[in-house]
């Protein structure tokens, strides 16, 4: 890409040839629309009558979601402004779990509220200010309309996490999915002071497609994907003793290269002896330890699992360090490396261990540990396709107790907040001076693209349901939302649709900042993708093919790859 100089015609090479740039206006434009359009992909699939997206990736494999962060990783975005807002539904998904259509449908609102602004030529620093000013009045009302709970109070765990399955596959069954989610995130909560921190990665979930969504249950101890590692071992063993293992079962080969040489049949006869004897010492250490079941990060050769076997102690060997850590939560055993320092002290307990059969696999459920710090959420459907959404809904109702359960502050839903503190703002912003104000208005405009989508996807007429909503919360009632099932607006609190208030600041915070971002683009300077050897290059296969095909076609990153010398 070139310039002009002001005297002479000498072009200044600035850019790499193939640069394209967009500046002022039209890369503003450009942005905030890709931006919508992204926006507009998901904004069909909010509430709980909102639609399902089928997406089929390049290899044919199907995900059917309402989910907002898994819908937008599916697809595969190439604008880089539609990138940001994918970000964002990414990073609200592992931040809170739940809201990632709400956040993507809330940023593309700010940015088509303040493409008006900018139509009416107000600079983008102003309409910048007005949001951050406007964002961080709501989030003041938010705090103030927010109710405090009792961080463990299951009876409001129950209806959190119900809400968030509301909108989801599995909505008409949540009440069963919300006990064992609630259940399993207490068990593993860690309670310091007054205060509770929840590490989801102590709940394991394990999905099998086959029976209803109603086998899925929650298991008071983990569960392996594995199975027994010899046919003669015992297949239950109650009244579990477990040993954790992170060393091999077998003779560990010498780290530089040896050589045995045997010259007659006895010395074979005494080495194999010899590794035998080592193998013998390492399962009695074992078996002296007072463990019955054991399971071994890596390897067990044959001859220790003979022994193990005819000592009736269970065994499962090559587990992944993740579920030893699991299972050492779970059990209270101590992961052991050295044999030698394995005594019953280290061991841990659990009332069954079992292989069954889960449809065609065997795995291994080690069930009834007693106070576990780690627990497995067994997920069944009637199709793979179902099993995988049941997953989402469960990632989602956990995280969002988790949230409640960290920050115990509770708004209802059914877009009833959202029209609260946009009313709030409308009233604020006249106290702003200068265009600012404009800014703040259409801020509070944005916000109501919850409630009007809410709306909309439940077949109510919009513009009335909304304008009826601000009437009633105008006269006090704060917690009046829409009811999508019923088509009615109702108190939401009384309906218990409740949502925690983390999610609410999030969803806030992140699309006003995606939203300041893309608005303070005015230059987009896009690379050339192939970049070609220079005209008129001799040697190789240079400035193009014979028939004067370009060198390098799209996508083969310039031309043919390197034959490393070997043309």
């Amino acid at each position: 890409m070139s310039l002009q100089t002001a005297r002479g015609s000498l072009p200044i090479v600035l850019l790499k040839e193939g640069t394209t740039e967009k500046k002022g206006r039209e890369a503003q434009k450009n942005n905030i629309q890709a931006a919508k359009i992204i926006a507009e992909i998901v904004r069909t699939s909010l509430g709980p009558l909102g639609m399902d997206k089928m997406l089929v990736d390049s290899m044919g494999d199907v995900t059917i979601t309402n989910d907002g962060a898994t819908i937008l990783k599916e697809i595969d975005v190439q604008h880089p402004a539609a990138k940001i807002l994918v970000e964002i539904s990414k990073t609200t998904d592992s931040e809170v779990g739940d809201g990632t259509t709400s956040v993507v449908i809330f940023a593309g609102s700010l940015l088509e509220n303040a493409e008006s602004l900018l139509n009416q030529n107000v600079h983008p620093t102003i309409i910048v200010d007005g949001y951050r000013k406007a964002a961080k009045k709501a989030l003041q009302y938010l705090q103030e309309i927010s109710e405090k709970i009792t961080p463990n109070d299951k009876h409001i765990l129950l209806k959190v996490a119900k809400t968030a399955m509301q909108t989801k596959l599995v909505s008409k069954v949540s009440n069963e999915l919300a006990d064992f989610t609630v259940k399993a995130v207490l068990a593993v909560a860690n309670k310091d002071g007054e205060k509770f921190s929840v590490d989801i990665d102590d709940i394991k979930v394990e999905k099998k497609a086959g029976g209803s969504i109603l086998d899925s249950k929650t298991i008071q101890g983990i569960v392996l994907d594995k199975e027994i590692v010899h046919g003669g071992m015992p297949k239950t063993i109650t009244d579990a003793k477990i040993a954790l293992i992170n060393t091999a079962l077998e003779i560990s080969k010498t780290e530089t290269d040896a050589k045995i040489n045997i010259t007659n049949p006895q010395q074979l006869k005494a080495f194999l002896d010899e590794e035998h004897l080592m193998l013998k010492k390492m399962v009695d250490l074992v078996i002296g330890s007072g463990a019955n079941v054991v399971f071994c990060q890596k390897g067990i050769d044959d001859m220790a699992q003979h022994h193990l076997a005819k000592a009736g102690v269970l065994a499962v060997r090559r587990i992944k360090e993740s579920d030893l850590t699991k299972l050492a939560k779970a059990t209270g055993a101590r992961i052991v490396t050295n044999l030698d320092d394995l005594f019953e002290k280290d061991l841990g307990s659990a009332e069954i261990v079992e292989e069954r059969k889960i449809e065609e696999d065997r795995w291994v459920f080690v069930e009834g540990c007693k106070h576990p710090k780690s627990v497995t959420i067994l997920l069944r459907g009637g199709s793979q396709r179902v099993v995988d959404e049941v997953e989402r809904s469960v990632h989602d109702a956990l995280m969002v107790i988790k949230d409640v359960m960290e920050v115990p502050s509770i708004v209802a839903g059914g877009g009833a907040p959202e029209t609260f503190v946009a009313t709030k703002i409308r009233s604020w912003a006249k106290s702003l001076e200068g265009r600012e104000q404009l800014a703040a208005e259409k801020f509070a405009d944005s916000l109501e693209i919850i409630p009007l989508t809410l709306a909309e996807n439940a077949g109510m007429d919009a513009i009335d349901t909304l304008t009826s909503l601000r009437s009633k919360q105008i006269k006090g009632e704060k917690w009046i939302g829409i009811d999508v099932v019923k088509g009615s607006l109702t108190n939401m609190q009384s309906s218990n649709i409740i949502e925690p208030l983390s999610v609410k600041n999030q969803i806030i915070t992140a699309a006003t900042e995606v939203a300041c971002m893309i608005v303070r683009i005015d230059d987009v300077v896009a690379s050339a993708k192939s970049s070609g050897p220079p005209p008129g290059a001799e040697g190789g296969m240079g400035g193009g093919m014979p028939g004067g095909m370009p060198g390098g076609m799209p996508g083969m990153g310039g031309g043919m790859p390197d034959m490393g010398g070997m043309m």
